[in-house]
């Protein structure tokens, strides 16, 4: 089952289209949640995904509440410069969700008030910065995920598998 990545009211349609080029290459399935600060046709959002829509899933909710309602929360991570344990320190499951927020907002108190303190991670920084990109948080969160997964489903060869040059 693919890794769910959740964007809750993404503003940028270029951090968005990178996103959906990151899910398609990585497998994973991508969640939008209304607001959405542009349209899903913008020439912006179509230059940063180009042929890779069609090979990722997306799926747009009208809020968080029913994104919530259509998904199993039990292995849910919620991402926000607040968090307790950074994202390298969770064991990623197949089928888990990441949530993050808007560029400026990040995630609402209310959707954070939603996690245990243990299922709200962070990315390690400097103290003294806020955040980093948005598309470039999610790479980060979900290459680690498919990484503790060894990489399944990519053409990484397996210990077991042949050598791609003899």
């Amino acid at each position: 089952m693919p890794f769910n990545v959740v964007l809750v009211a993404p503003e940028i349609p270029q951090n968005t289209g990178n996103i959906i080029r990151l899910c398609a290459n990585t497998g994973a399935r991508l969640h939008l949640v209304e607001p959405l600060g542009f349209d899903l046709s913008e020439k912006a959002l179509r230059r940063a995904y180009l042929d890779y829509r069609d090979l990722a899933n997306v799926v747009v909710h009208e809020s968080f509440e029913s994104f919530a309602e259509s998904t199993d929360m039990t292995r849910a991570f919620a991402a926000t410069a607040g968090g307790v344990t950074t994202y390298d320190q969770v064991e990623y499951l197949d089928g888990d969700t990441v949530i993050f927020g808007s560029e400026s907002k990040g995630l609402s108190d209310d959707v954070i008030a939603k996690f245990a303190p243990d299922s709200r991670i962070k990315i390690p920084m400097m103290t003294s910065n806020r955040s980093i990109n948005l598309s470039n948080a999610v790479s980060l969160v979900v290459y680690e995920m498919w990484r503790q997964q060894s990489f399944a489903g990519s053409d990484v060869p397996t210990p077991d598998s042949k050598p791609y040059f003899s």
